[in-house]
């Protein structure tokens, strides 16, 4: 695991996803490629989505919440951290309520929001055989954010940032699903990621 404060002072995506993505942990599943699944068709003949079509949508929709909750928390002291659990889970959640109360707690505030630069789904795994072991839908995710406008200052209004913090970097991150057969849609949430050593993307 890396040192969270040397995480904070090189990526610092909104000070506390780049956090979560050094620290967090496989969710105990073994994500890889599902075989193709089956089109289905509806009454009138229109193709539906797999579930795996419908898994990938869904997985990137909830990083762009994800970051979204992330930058809201971090610039707002009034929002409840609760509203973590809408959009992260396991390891992921429990990192970033401590690193946002710690933060809260040193006066430390956000300005500017998070940029998703690039989003590419790597594989997507449907097998739901056993929630309470992890073995649970899991989408991976590789993210190119941009923090180019983000910034974290003091109580004083003074930047805390490293000046050589880089504005854009690759993070894969897990989207996993343990309510799937109640809520396919919405159920999924962040659960780890780790960062990546490649070039980064254009910021924004």
């Amino acid at each position: 695991m890396r040192n969270p404060r040397r995480t904070i002072g090189s990526a610092t995506t909104a000070l506390l996803f780049a956090v979560a993505a050094g620290c967090a942990q496989s969710p105990g599943t073994d994500p890889s490629t599902n075989p193709p699944s089956t089109k289905k068709t509806s009454t009138d003949g229109t193709p539906k989505e797999t579930d795996s079509e419908v898994a990938s949508a869904s997985a990137k929709q909830t990083i762009h919440d994800y970051f979204a909750t992330v930058d809201k928390l971090g610039q707002d002291d009034d929002q409840p951290v609760g509203d973590l659990g809408d959009v992260a889970t396991s390891r992921q959640l429990s990192v970033l309520r401590t690193t946002i109360t710690q933060q809260r707690k040193a006066g430390q505030r956000q300005t500017g929001s998070t940029k998703v630069a690039e989003l590419k789904v790597q594989s997507v795994n449907m097998d739901n055989s056993d929630p309470a072991a992890g073995k649970v839908p899991t989408v991976i995710v590789d993210v190119c954010w941009d923090v180019s406008d983000v910034d974290v200052v003091d109580k004083s209004g003074k930047s805390i940032v490293s000046p050589n913090r880089p504005d854009a970097a690759w993070t894969r991150y897990t989207v996993a699903n343990y309510h799937w057969s109640d809520h396919p849609t919405d159920g999924w949430r962040v659960a780890s990621g780790q960062d990546l050593k490649q070039s980064p993307c254009k910021a924004s």
